[in-house]
């Protein structure tokens, strides 16, 4: 879908497995603040999600959705199906549209496997340090340094960049409008306290995550009129997998 050559050397088993105790955390620490199944809120949640899940081909996942009742502007999956969404990204979600782009996107890390790439990356990462600290030495802490900034961070922006492409692709064939995913980065860029430039932070500025999605429209609109809105068949990760080449051992 994307085109872009990845390295993973994890199976979605072992994915999986390494969530199961992030998802044990998160469920306790979370355990009087989690919505019950059928609170307004949590049915709204779980009705966008699951349109999306339907379109994205990891129907064969243990879906979990949870809403956790926080302030915090945050929503993310844990692999394996594990859907965490905070009652306080809601306000700028502001409908179902808008949610649906938050849910995709984080949808679109599942899709590609940006966890297990990662995780395999980060083995890479940790060689080329020990290489740079043996060369260098690390008084200076450069091996740190040229591994955080000229590795990690640009990686993330990758995954985070992608996931938005996947996520428009997504919530557009599930039948949602894609234009609101523009809108919601708008309004995340209002409310954006941070003034750290792109180049070292790990995700890129809501305002160049407008301008991305907003090249993309045009595709995504596309990709809206020629869905079956009624089946929803087809689904993303078959062919995020069939245009992937992956390097594994």
């Amino acid at each position: 879908m994307t085109g872009r050559c990845r390295f993973i050397d994890m199976s979605p088993e072992e994915e999986q497995e390494l969530s199961k105790v992030a998802y044990r955390e998160i469920m306790t620490r979370y355990r009087n603040q989690i919505l019950p199944g059928n609170h307004p809120t949590s049915r709204f949640v779980s009705n966008v999600a699951q349109r999306i899940i339907k379109v994205s081909g990891l129907e064969g996942l243990r879906w979990e959705i949870h809403v956790i009742d926080s302030p915090e502007k945050n929503a993310f999956i844990l692999p394996g199906g594990k859907v965490f969404v905070f009652t306080g990204i809601l306000p700028l979600a502001q409908n179902k549209d808008g949610l649906a782009s938050v849910l995709a996107h984080e949808v679109g890390h599942q899709v590609a496997r940006h966890i297990a790439e990662q995780n395999s990356f980060g083995k890479i990462i940790m060689l080329v340090r020990l290489l740079l600290t043996f060369t260098f030495g690390d008084s200076l802490g450069i091996g740190g340094l040229v591994t955080e900034f000229g590795l990690a961070m640009p990686y993330s922006r990758k995954y985070e960049s992608e996931a938005d492409y996947i996520g428009l692709l997504l919530m557009s064939q599930a039948c949602f409008d894609p234009g609101e995913a523009k809108l919601f980065w708008q309004r995340m860029a209002k409310a954006e306290t941070s003034s750290m430039p792109q180049f070292v932070s790990t995700h890129p500025t809501p305002k160049n995550r407008s301008k991305n999605i907003e090249k993309w429209l045009p595709e995504a609109y596309e990709n809206r009129a020629s869905s079956d809105c009624e089946s929803h068949l087809g689904g993303i990760y078959d062919q995020f997998v069939r245009h992937t080449n992956y390097a594994s051992y």
